[in-house]
């Protein structure tokens, strides 16, 4: 079941999230040595509850048995765009299509409050999930390396 976080739900997200993006900086080889924004690690109580709370950003996170498993929020935009921020699945809940169901939330949710585009950002050498976004639409529009990130970060877009 996908609903709205809410701020007793913040400890959980951020343990999801950071566990969740914790396997792709395994996978790639980020610590917080030499990625220290990277999500498994730049994500905090504080920096979502501001997302929350100060940005306002709609956020949902998915449940299995009273339990949060999957997480998502949209930064919404002044020009009738979004960005869809730290889509994750906890690793032992993956393959199950519970990603997908959160993704189809997320452009309904961002549909109904008037975005016409979803962005998103996403570490370029990732081919797999590459892929994954552009089975539900999203082209690839470029990419932009910075000093802090041993990676390349790429964007994609997708209209809605």
């Amino acid at each position: 079941m996908i609903r709205k976080v809410e701020q007793e739900d913040i400890k959980r997200c951020v343990e999801v999230i950071r566990k969740s993006f914790g396997t792709v900086a395994d996978e790639f080889g980020f610590t917080i040595e030499n990625a220290s924004r990277f999500t498994a690690f730049a994500t905090t109580e504080e920096r979502i509850n501001w997302h929350l709370n100060g940005e306002c950003r709609p956020m949902y996170a998915y449940w299995e048995e009273g339990v949060i498993i999957g997480y998502y929020s949209l930064l919404i935009q002044d020009n009738n765009e979004c960005e869809l921020n730290n889509v994750c699945v906890l690793p032992e809940y993956r393959h199950k299509g519970i990603g997908d169901k959160l993704l189809e939330h997320a452009f309904v949710i961002a549909k109904g409050l008037g975005c016409k585009k979803m962005n998103i950002g996403i570490v370029e050498e990732n081919e797999i999930l590459k892929k994954w976004y552009a089975s539900y639409g999203f082209v690839h529009t470029g990419t932009q390396k910075y000093d802090f990130f041993p990676f390349t970060c790429g964007y994609m877009e997708r209209g809605l």
